[in-house]
């Protein structure tokens, strides 16, 4: 009965697509979030009849055969870089990427992380740091003499000190951008890691070709919709149920198949 381990896969990839959906849903408010899709391919298969085999010395063979499947399996759960609403939040170090590009940021181990998250904030030493204190590339300093900070359009970030008339330059947001956006792992707290997938990051200045625009005092809200999740948790549900039926269907031909005599 190949029918019980076929559809014993087919309830463990429903189970990972709610595991998915779920995740996405939690996630509605998360600022930069980028929702993730499952991705399934169908298992191997068992020939009884092989297609194309000879059936004569004249050169007839068989034009379909007999395959039969053995289940499904997940290839991918895919994250989609698609733009997310952007939220007014009238803070000034909120910045939002209009565009492709991500935000770098320097971890505590040396590393470099990728973020679309803009919600930024100082940290002790007057650098523009994430929420959890590491600095946002590529190390912009605000000095606390400060009255206001701007950060233009092409991440120019400019201040008004006390005394002065003109602005003062304190630096340049830099962005990073990959060939396969969906080749980044992700590590939690908002952050990515290039991989071999993904291909190296190239930088640039946000505004350059390939490289979004910024906006002050706005973030990057997510992009799940609520209603495409909803309908497919409910598809994820249903075939989650009809394959437990086919189970049980298989369950009870093999009880009569016992009970025969």
């Amino acid at each position: 009965m190949r029918s019980l381990s076929v559809a014993a896969t087919g309830m463990m990839a429903q189970q990972l697509a709610v595991e998915v959906i779920s995740n996405n849903i939690a996630n509605m408010t998360t600022t930069g979030y980028k929702r993730s899709r499952p991705e399934f391919q169908d298992l191997l298969y068992q020939s009884q009849r092989r297609i194309g085999a000879a059936t004569s010395d004249a050169g007839t063979v068989v034009p379909a055969g007999v395959q039969l499947g053995l289940g499904v399996k997940t290839a991918a759960v895919y994250r989609v870089h698609e733009q997310g609403d952007v939220v007014n939040t009238e803070n000034r170090l909120d910045v939002a990427i209009q565009g492709e590009g991500f935000f770098t940021v320097e971890l505590p181990s040396g590393e470099t992380a990728y973020t679309r998250s803009g919600n930024f904030q100082l940290g002790p030493d007057g650098l523009i740091v994430t929420p959890d204190g590491y600095t946002v590339g590529p190390g912009i300093s605000v000095p606390p003499d400060v009255a206001e900070v701007s950060i233009n359009a092409e991440g120019r970030v400019l201040a008004k000190l006390e005394g002065q008339v003109a602005l003062a330059d304190l630096g340049q947001f830099e962005l990073a951008s990959f060939v396969n956006p969906a080749g980044l792992e992700a590590t939690g707290d908002n952050l990515l890691q290039e991989t071999p997938a993904s291909g190296p990051a190239t930088t640039g200045v946000p505004g350059a070709e390939g490289f979004g625009p910024l906006l002050q005092g706005f973030l990057e809200g997510s992009n799940v919709n609520p209603v495409q999740e909803i309908t497919a948790l409910i598809s994820a549900q249903r075939a989650y149920d009809l394959n437990s039926k086919v189970i049980s269907a298989s369950d009870e031909m093999m009880a009569a198949v016992a009970q025969l005599r």
